[in-house]
């Protein structure tokens, strides 16, 4: 999974601040495993270095703040590849993804753009969260054949009602203010404010920079869709869940069942799955820990192989899932989603001594 170009990740102190800059424009700076040992790196070094007091993380580009991570290699893996290097990068990335949560100093991320699957984790567990009129935040897994995860179910977990459950069902996305709603982002600024708030975090406190710049974001569109949302999404299954959607007379709730029918059955049902155990697991640490058993198991998928080649490999937007409908997934290939692994474990609850977010 390493790249092996030190220029993926620029790394710099100015002022008061380090920035983190992901820099593979041309590749919607997706993070490699070097990335994610790049930016580990740097939040030990600048936590113990007093000049710095807060850390900063942008994408390079206009397009996208991080699209994730390098898919291409996991398909590589769940082909006949090596999964021990894939579970490596997981290992380290899930990791990086609660450093943050944890970080001791303000840690801004500026989510312009796309921000997808990895790039949420290396974000949206930071202290100070900002979107512009660009931005577009997805956990598109169940529609590869995966399941949430950086951290994913345990945000999607929390955001208010069914929110969480509707975007990870449909692999859908939600723009500035949907974001904010969902508690994915804490701040709207417009998108050409975006150089000089930087400018600002490097010469002021944080809470100073954010007061010059930030404001309201335009309307979103999940806020008026809350009833049938919570009402739907409520729903002990995934075909109950299909079968409100469908009945309730909402445009929308069947666009949303259209959607979810279209995505992996069997990464649907493990992302339900997914998202009701993280409600009662606690801590990030402890949902990381579940994740990294639900990757792990779904590299041995054949819907994760067959998704990755449908969307990103052939492009021909046709996966043929196995099984192909909801009725035919058996509780047992759920179950195995959350199986023990034993020595293989992440790990990381048990290695939490603090519970105290920034």
């Amino acid at each position: 999974m390493a790249g092996n170009d030190p220029g993926e990740v620029v790394l710099r102190r100015e002022g008061r601040a380090g920035f983190v800059v992901l820099n593979r424009p041309a590749a919607l700076n997706a993070l490699t495993h070097t990335m994610v040992q790049r930016i580990a790196e740097a939040l030990d070094t600048w936590e113990q270095d007093d000049r710095v007091e807060s850390v900063v993380i942008t994408g390079a580009g206009d397009r996208a703040f991080c699209a994730g991570g390098d898919i291409v290699a996991i398909h590589r893996a769940a082909t006949g590849g090596d999964p021990g290097a894939v579970e490596e990068f997981w290992r380290d990335e899930y990791r990086l993804n609660a450093r943050i949560a944890r970080y001791s100093k303000p840690y801004v991320a500026v989510m312009n753009g796309i921000v997808m699957g990895g790039g949420v984790g290396v974000s949206a567990h930071g202290s100070v969260r900002i979107v512009t009129e660009t931005t577009r935040i997805a956990m598109p897994e169940a529609g590869i054949g995966f399941v949430p995860d950086v951290g994913g179910t345990y945000l999607l977990a929390l955001a208010p009602g069914e929110l969480g459950t509707h975007l990870a069902l449909t692999a859908g996305s939600a723009g500035a203010a949907d974001a904010l709603l969902c508690g994915l982002a804490d701040h709207f600024l417009p998108s050409e404010r975006v150089p000089a708030l930087l400018d600002d975090l490097a010469r002021l406190p944080v809470h100073d920079a954010l007061e010059r710049h930030v404001g309201p974001a335009p309307a979103g569109a999940l806020a008026g869709q809350r009833a049938w949302i919570d009402s739907c999404y409520a729903a002990g299954t995934v075909e109950e869940i299909l079968d409100r959607l469908r009945d309730s007379g909402e445009p929308e709730a069947k666009k949303a069942a259209d959607r979810i029918t279209a995505n992996s059955p069997t990464a649907v049902k493990a992302t339900l799955t997914a998202l009701r155990r993280a409600r009662a697991l606690g801590p990030l640490e402890a949902v990381l820990d579940q994740e990294y058993r639900t990757s792990c198991a779904a590299l041995s998928t054949p819907d994760l192989a067959e998704g990755i080649r449908a969307q990103v490999i052939d492009k021909d937007r046709s996966p043929r899932w196995s099984p192909a409908t909801l009725g035919a997934v058996e509780p047992a290939a759920v179950a195995r989603y959350f199986a023990p692994r034993g020595e293989r474990e992440l790990g990381l609850a048990a290695t939490t001594t603090s519970l105290e977010r920034w």
